[in-house]
């Protein structure tokens, strides 16, 4: 690979980066050819982005965004694929679950950034798989919300006929 080539992936890459709030570092050493292929079908059917780059190129291509990556270039090792999800954090650590699900353990998480925050090893697939989206917790409190005035509401409705029935009997009194 010559140094223009590394430079456009490094270009590529970083752009990448800086387009996806949210990535994956993974290591699926060990996998096969079709293994590896099943797995980029479900990522693609997910809208995730999943590519293997040099661990050189993903540190460099980190450097260009800045610092707060540092941390990330310590699981730079050995073989690295990357997911990125432009929208749903949880979206890639769903994937892998689902992949492993009757498969032993590949591809492990090596790290991953959501909204800038950082999140190492294995231990943090799971926690991370069952986080909600954005849009998951704003319906949750929206629906919070509502439901005290839907309450008020129906409350309203059910005792309007009781209420007219004492307003008539209260006017038959009268009379």
């Amino acid at each position: 690979m010559t140094r223009e080539e590394k430079s456009n992936i490094i270009e590529a890459l970083s752009e990448k980066f800086s387009q996806n709030e949210h990535f994956y570092i993974t290591d699926a050493s060990g996998l096969s050819v079709a293994q590896i292929n099943a797995f980029r079908r479900l990522c693609f059917h997910a809208g995730i982005e999943y590519g293997v780059y040099k661990n050189t190129l993903i540190r460099k291509a980190l450097e260009k965004q800045g610092s707060g990556n540092e941390e990330l270039f310590k699981v730079l090792q050995g073989f690295s694929g990357v997911l990125f999800s432009k929208e749903v954090g949880n979206a890639p650590a769903k994937v892998i679950r689902d992949y492993r699900k009757g498969k032993e353990g590949k591809p492990l998480l090596k790290a991953a950034s959501i909204d800038s925050s950082l999140f190492f090893g294995e231990e943090s697939l799971n926690m991370l798989a069952e986080l909600k989206s954005k849009n998951e917790l704003i319906g949750e409190i929206i629906s919070l919300l509502q439901s005290p005035a839907k309450n008020v509401v129906s409350a309203l409705q059910s005792g309007k006929n009781t209420l007219a029935g004492l307003v008539k009997t209260l006017e038959n009194r009268a009379n």
